[in-house]
């Protein structure tokens, strides 16, 4: 296996950073996401991330977030870890959200830099010091400055890298050096937080991904992995050259994954139902385009 931390990758190496389906009124439809949670499990997915970017955290309640932790829990048990996103720009109430997720059956948080208030390096650290304080749960920091507005520096994640339960870190950076330079000087497992990077990231030392397209093709993105454990270097390449167009179809046409997620499986009949506004959904033209991309990908 790849990955080089002192033992197995905390939460697993192909976790999906599960859409929240709702019914077709907007509310949650917890029995479509435990039947999507099961799909997701059979089709290769060791870990769920719930509650992130691609879960519409920003529109979901905090009783729906623990609802959605329970009823996933009971629909997958202990087969897979069930990762729970706690991220919000106020540190006391990202506390209370990771204890809930802990109430609420969650093996894990995925906690994103606080958004829009854009504070420092220094404060950035003490909000994560003090929601792994709070929590008895391990945690992943999520570094996506492109949302948040701020960067999680490398050298404040090697200093982060200190506490117990601070144990992994969802790369969405685009700076694939600095990656390497955490990975370089600290035991974290480090996951591709953009689909693209998922080979690329594990073939020097990353411990696997948190993948939007796993949404839609779990079984596919899971091989490109398996075949490099195996040694096929040059298949598994081929394997991620192969999914390429459906990751720019779903990640870079202009769409948020959570859209472009939703309009392919409402298409395939998978529970998914409509985005929450601000949101909106995909138009045909879209639909009809990820479509097309969706189906030249080989199934595994």
């Amino acid at each position: 296996m790849t990955y080089l931390g002192s033992s197995a990758p905390p939460f697993g190496r192909a976790l999906c950073a599960m859409i929240t389906p709702f019914t077709e009124a907007g509310a949650l439809d917890l029995d479509g996401a435990q039947r999507l949670a099961v799909r997701l499990v059979a089709g290769g997915c060791d870990g769920l991330v719930l509650s992130g970017t691609t879960g519409e955290s920003p529109t979901t309640s905090d009783a729906e977030k623990a609802a959605l932790v329970a009823a996933v829990r009971e629909a997958v048990g202990d087969r897979v870890t069930v990762v729970a996103g706690v991220g919000t720009f106020d540190t006391r109430h990202t506390v209370e959200l990771a204890l809930a997720a802990e109430k609420a059956g969650a093996d894990g948080l995925l906690v994103v830099s606080p958004y829009y208030s854009k504070p420092p390096q220094d404060a950035l650290e003490a909000h994560f010091r003090e929601v792994a304080d709070a929590c008895g749960l391990p945690l992943a920091l999520y570094d996506i400055p492109g949302r948040t507005g701020t960067r999680i520096e490398p050298d404040t994640i090697v200093r982060l890298a200190e506490h117990p339960r601070i144990v992994a870190v969802k790369d969405c950076s685009y700076d694939f050096l600095a990656a390497q330079k955490v990975l370089s000087r600290t035991e974290l497992a480090y996951y591709a937080g953009c689909d693209e990077h998922n080979l690329a990231l594990y073939a020097v030392g990353g411990a696997g991904y948190i993948s939007t397209v796993a949404n839609v093709v779990p079984a596919q993105l899971r091989a490109v992995l398996d075949v490099f454990d195996a040694g096929g270097t040059a298949e598994a390449v081929r394997r991620q050259q192969r999914a390429t167009p459906l990751i720019e179809s779903m990640m870079s046409a202009g769409l948020p994954g959570t859209v472009t997620v939703k309009a392919v499986l409402n298409e395939l009949g998978l529970p998914a139902g409509p985005v929450r506004a601000p949101l909106r959904p995909a138009d045909r033209e879209a639909i009809d385009g990820l479509l097309v991309a969706y189906e030249r990908l080989p199934a595994v």
